[in-house]
């Protein structure tokens, strides 16, 4: 991944201020905005909170290039620092609340009748799927989500796991709808991801999901299977050992639908290391016949390899559907990349 700079267009509490000069960062990734607030903190004297993505020029979605941002200062910022440049556009078709001024501040506004903060707010990732913040209190980090009306309500999806497994998910301090308040989830993510991590949360997950199958408790797949013996239930979505956590939790629960639970275990071994593949099938099928032993979990897996990426084609072009033009750049290529791979698996 190349490296990232950005320009921002800033503007104040008196209006619109201009734009920087092109800033490195320290991260590639075009949503993660912690290092970008640092950087524009330190040039123009006050805190700042990203907006949205303006465009990309360079790189290779969704990271690297020089990114140009709409942000919002909070507080007079440094005119000197600041270049004439033509205002963003106040407002465009589907628009998020977090990606407008104000929106930041009145999410944290609401976070503050939950917690007691001990020091500032840093926004950890800003992009069209969600905004993230994390807010120092004196029991630890909380952590503070939103996301857009086409996602699932979190809270209520943690709420249905917890009721089964109380570890599996962040504590909820307090939800609203399409935003929540979490706990520090414990120990590291596991992008590393290792053997005992598989055994360790699969098999909780396969539990909680035989626990939850019955009738249907959030919006149904659009991608249907065969049963091969097991039941429609909770599916996470995006199930990853990115949104995993060596303390056993799962994260990110705001991409649920209703379907086959292989869909979950197809989706693992395609982002996993290959060499991950056997051990996952194992610990996989391993649970499901413990739960069900009639079933065929591994007939259903061997489906799901091509049923998960269906799936993923299925919520990019969602995802396409419902944000503003100019994030569109961060999802442009992706339906079309999932049904290659379908066609890929079909023919091998």
């Amino acid at each position: 991944m190349t490296e990232r700079s950005i320009i921002a267009l800033v503007s104040g509490p008196s209006g619109f201020a201009g734009r920087t000069g092109a800033i490195p960062v320290e991260s590639p990734w075009w949503a993660d905005t912690e290092p970008v607030n640092a950087a524009l903190e330190r040039l123009l004297g006050v805190r700042t909170s990203v907006l949205r993505l303006i465009s990309a020029e360079g790189g290779d979605p969704p990271g690297g290039g020089l990114v140009t941002y709409h942000v919002e200062a909070h507080g007079e910022p440094d005119r000197t620092r600041l270049r004439p440049a033509e205002e963003p556009a106040p407002d465009a078709p589907r628009r998020l609340p977090w990606a407008r001024l104000g929106g930041p501040s009145e999410l944290l506004a609401w976070a503050d009748e939950h917690v007691e903060r001990t020091g500032p707010a840093v926004q950890v990732k800003s992009w069209n799927l969600s905004s993230v913040h994390r807010l120092p209190t004196a029991n630890g980090s909380a952590w503070l989500k939103t996301v857009p009306p086409f996602f699932a309500d979190e809270g209520a999806v943690i709420e249905m796991v917890a009721a089964h497994d109380p570890g599996l998910v962040p504590g909820l301090i307090a939800s609203a709808p399409l935003r929540v308040l979490l706990g520090e989830a414990p120990g590291e993510d596991c992008w590393n991801t290792r053997p005992e991590h598989v055994e360790e949360i699969v098999p909780r997950w396969v539990a909680v999901q035989h626990a939850l199958a019955g009738a249907p408790r959030v919006r149904p797949c659009v991608v249907p299977m065969p049963s091969f013996g097991l039941p429609d239930t909770l599916v996470h979505g995006d199930f990853h050992p990115g949104n995993w956590f060596s303390g056993g939790v799962i994260i990110d629960w705001s991409d649920v639908v209703w379907g086959h639970p292989a869909l979950d275990a197809g989706r693992l071994i395609g982002f996993c290391p290959p060499e991950l593949g056997d051990l996952i099938r194992r610990v996989w099928s391993e649970a499901w016949l413990r739960h069900r032993p009639d079933s065929r979990p591994l007939d259903a897996l061997d489906a799901a390899r091509r049923a998960s990426h269906l799936l993923n084609a299925v919520k990019y072009q969602e995802f396409l559907d419902n944000i503003e033009d100019s994030e569109r750049i961060y999802h442009e290529n992706d339906p079309a990349h999932e049904l290659r791979t379908v066609r890929e698996l079909v023919t091998t």
